[in-house]
């Protein structure tokens, strides 16, 4: 395919991938050690990628993976997966961005899959292409040697020191039966734990290599590092699939020794600051939006989700880039959905960028009203329409992509 200024673009091949990241490491500032690099074709195939090419140098890239998402109502979805969109410094605003968006999301398209969504750099280009922010989490710190639990809090126990080394098949085991029960977490490919298990220097920022805490359901892998004569915890992943093991894993990580502070990242419903007896000491630090996503195919991915109440309305949905807009009866009963197109007016109007926004369940329908970005008949349509998307717990980003 070409563009208007003499730019193609076209399917990449495996001959391509050093270009691919060093175009790569120039966008994002950073370099790649070999572990990512060596994986990176099974993370993301390469005859997956699109690139853009300006008199034999790549210039533009994107790629992507099928991935297998959870839902609200314990239910998965296929969704396109997409990462490393990178456009050369020296070739902005000459359109290739939305020329490797267009080729990809056709395919996409084509290939009937209903979600499309990737982790952002940046907060400021997606919306025009019909995506939204659809997790959210902060970033908190708390300071150990001031943590207490409340008293009657349970002690459960059945927490170990682990090496990353030989908790290889624990880890898997528990981030499998953890995704299925959040909304948000993708099955994780065998190249993704590679270079977790390879630990590569980047993924270090200064501190120590993967310290484990292991627990039957669940895990943590956390770093350390001296700052300032500040001696920091910084737990870089979090999975406890049952309450106990949540509060046996605190308790551990809140009894560590010569730690002054830790740094985690909580959804907005974590029972952590309820668990000890001063809630202010769990600070935060910044908020942040893991998962973007944009709906393909609304009958389709409306349908797959479970809902908290019944509701049966009408909604006009606008796509300003692609065509999965339009205007759709959507019933739910018992928390069962079907959803389809119609001719009748809509009840109410938004945009697939907030509808995708909407879909895991992290924010509400009230708040992008108050921002005008929902229109409802009425207050009872809005009312209705908001309960119903509430998910029974916060989404979360299983693997960064």
């Amino acid at each position: 395919m070409a563009l208007a200024n003499g730019i193609t673009l076209r399917s990449a091949t495996e001959s391509d991938l050093p270009a691919i990241v060093e175009l790569a490491e120039v966008c994002f500032g950073m370099r790649y050690d070999q572990p990512e690099i060596d994986n990176m074709p099974g993370l993301f195939p390469t005859e997956r990628a699109i690139v853009a090419v300006d008199d034999g140098q790549i210039v533009g890239h994107t790629v992507d993976r099928t991935m297998t998402v959870t839902v609200p109502g314990e239910a998965t979805i296929q969704a396109c997966g997409v990462s490393a969109v990178t456009v050369a410094p020296t070739h902005r605003r000459r359109g290739i961005l939305r020329a490797l968006y267009t080729e990809q999301h056709a395919r996409t398209e084509a290939e009937g899959v209903p979600l499309t969504m990737f982790t952002a750099s940046e907060g400021t280009i997606y919306g025009r292409f019909g995506y939204g922010p659809a997790t959210a989490g902060t970033t908190v710190t708390i300071d150990r040697k001031q943590a207490e639990f409340r008293s009657g809090t349970p002690d459960p126990g059945g927490v170990r020191t682990a090496k990353l080394a030989d908790s290889h098949d624990h880890l898997r085991e528990v981030y499998d039966r953890w995704r299925r029960l959040v909304p948000g977490a993708q099955i994780r490919p065998e190249a993704n734990w590679n270079m977790w298990f390879a630990d590569p220097e980047r993924y270090r920022d200064g501190a120590s290599t993967l310290f484990a805490l292991t627990h039957p359901d669940g895990y943590v892998l956390y770093r350390r590092q001296w700052v300032e004569h500040e001696s920091i915890a910084s737990v870089a992943e979090f999975r406890a699939v049952t309450p106990e093991a949540h509060i046996a894993l605190w308790r551990v990580l809140l009894s560590l020794d010569l730690l002054d502070r830790l740094e985690v990242d909580l959804t907005d419903d974590d029972p952590l600051p309820w668990l000890v007896t001063n809630p202010r000491l769990v600070r935060t630090k910044h908020r942040f939006d893991g998962l973007w996503a944009r709906i393909m195919d609304v009958p389709q991915a409306l349908s797959a989700r479970t809902y908290r109440t019944d509701l049966d309305l009408v909604l006009g949905v606008a796509d300003p880039f692609r065509d999965a807009g339009g205007t759709f009866a959507l019933r739910v009963r018992d928390g069962v959905a079907e959803c389809e197109p119609t001719a009748r007016p809509a009840d109410l109007e938004l945009g697939i960028d907030v509808l995708s926004s909407l879909y895991f369940g992290a924010h509400r329908a009230r708040v992008f009203a108050s921002a005008n970005r929902i229109h409802a008949k009425d207050a009872a349509v809005l009312r209705a329409f908001d309960s119903a998307f509430v998910g029974d717990r916060d989404p979360e980003l299983g693997w960064f992509f």
